[in-house]
């Protein structure tokens, strides 16, 4: 009778979705190339059909883990629109060195897409990539870190620079600071090992090398006020991968920064976007393949803007080993 119970709860942990996620749903578990460890994941794929479909990734948030209900609509957009589907762990919340940027979260994220690519007919040129706050964050990073990999890329209310951040969150005293702390092996002091490491977790360090990914920026212009991160993470990183002609100046992101409110330089640049609903776009600016959108809100995501923007991306480039 023991045998008979535990053989269903073990039944149930690999293949029922969590509470609030779509039936369709289920969790996994598949091994990372970072230390060869079964990593758990959720993960859904339509019924073959012979042809190549396109391939979601989503990132969980900065204190959560694969479960987490706020990712839910990424699969259910998958379902309704007939894409593969994945959610991996990437070591879970970050507060402890294994997560947080780390080459493990890396490895595991990149291992995540191996699964899917084997586990159903992937698209390669549509493989795309999206998620909020700690997972912006993850999203910005894996652009940089395997920039061949993504057709589209989509980060909201990203972190760009972990020791920035931790210098915000310090003075706002944040749980976030002593998290990154936790992470990197102590502060981020100047010259010290966890301001190496520190350096080394943080997407401004790789983002240059994601010139030729379709990247879109998200940020709820009050974020920073109400929310955790300054919307000045999302306007830098723009600039990283933009056009000399096209960055936004250090006295117009402060301005942005610390007012909340768009400069009156930049009146006049509304956009009218449908899928942001009621949340009003107000600015936006694009140069080359990144896009920054500054909408009306603060430390949030609005799914439908990211992923219908995604689904018309095609990657630029192949792969090395095509």
């Amino acid at each position: 009778m023991k045998f008979l119970v535990g053989l269903i709860l073990f039944s149930f942990y690999v293949y029922s979705a969590p509470k609030d996620w779509p039936e369709q749903v289920r969790e996994i578990k598949y091994q990372s190339d970072a230390d060869q460890t079964q990593q758990p994941a959720l993960f859904y794929t339509p019924k073959k059909n012979g042809k190549a479909l396109p391939l979601l990734v989503g990132l969980h948030t900065w204190s959560s883990d694969y479960r987490q209900t706020m990712s839910a609509p990424y699969a259910k957009w998958c379902i309704k629109k007939k894409w593969v589907f994945i959610h991996p762990n990437f070591r879970g919340p970050n507060r402890r060195p294994e997560a947080t940027g780390s080459e493990l979260v890396v490895k595991d994220i990149l291992s995540a897409v191996a699964y899917a690519k084997k586990s159903a007919t992937v698209d390669e040129s549509r493989i795309y990539l999206i998620g909020a706050s700690g997972g912006g964050y993850a999203s910005l990073l894996m652009a940089g870190r395997a920039p061949e990999v993504w057709a589209g890329v989509s980060a909201w209310v990203p972190i760009l620079d972990l020791v920035k951040w931790h210098e915000e969150t310090s003075k706002r005293k944040l749980r976030y600071a002593g998290q990154i702390e936790k992470s990197i092996g102590g502060k981020p002091l100047a010259g010290s090992k966890a301001f190496s490491e520190a350096r080394k977790r943080s997407a401004s360090t790789y983002l240059k090398l994601a010139k030729e990914v379709n990247l879109d920026i998200n940020a709820g212009i009050t974020d920073g006020h109400n929310g955790s991160v300054p919307i000045s993470h999302s306007l830098k990183a723009f600039n990283i991968l933009s056009a000399e002609k096209d960055r936004i100046s250090a006295k117009l992101i402060g301005e942005f920064t610390r007012t909340a409110k768009v400069p009156k330089e930049l009146y006049g640049q509304v956009v009218n976007d449908a899928t942001y609903g009621v949340k009003k776009v107000l600015f936006r600016r694009q140069s080359g393949t990144v896009r920054v959108t500054i909408f009306q809100g603060g430390h949030e995501i609005i799914p439908e803007a990211g992923l219908q923007w995604l689904a018309k991306q095609k990657r630029i480039r192949a792969p090395k080993n095509e």
